[in-house]
């Protein structure tokens, strides 16, 4: 039976969909933007960087809603509308949240669009022990 979890404190969706949905042991992590958990009208940070660790900080606030943590997390996808321009930033600050020997296998695609006029978008595939 899957759960449908809504984190308090994380930040409002922005559409209509779960933070997170878990089954089996397995937690799909809906991609988060870069807006901020206690002001979704404030502007999103500037630049790529900022972005990607505000981003990843939803990430963690979502996850430790649930009682886990980034090394629950087996599976990244990151999504990027200036691939070119943005993608050395964007790993500089996702690798920071990880152990270099503890990385999660990761996708990393370029798009044309992401709400709110994100720059950056990442979603988890993360596993609870059993």
């Amino acid at each position: 039976m899957a759960q449908f979890h809504m984190i308090a404190g994380a930040p409002t969706p922005v559409a209509p969909f779960s933070h997170a949905v878990e089954a089996d042991g397995w937690v799909f992590v809906t991609g988060q933007m870069p807006t901020w958990p206690d002001d979704d009208s404030r502007p999103l940070p500037e630049g790529a960087e900022a972005q990607t660790r505000r981003v990843m900080d939803n990430l963690v606030l979502v996850l430790a809603g649930i009682g886990l943590d980034l090394s629950h997390v087996v599976q990244a996808r990151v999504f990027l509308t200036e691939f070119k321009r943005d993608y050395a930033a964007m790993n500089a600050a996702y690798a920071s949240y990880f152990p270099a020997d503890r990385r999660p296998a990761r996708t990393c695609v370029g798009v044309t669009g992401l709400a709110r006029d994100a720059l950056v978008e990442i979603d988890f595939i993360a596993h609870r022990p059993g």
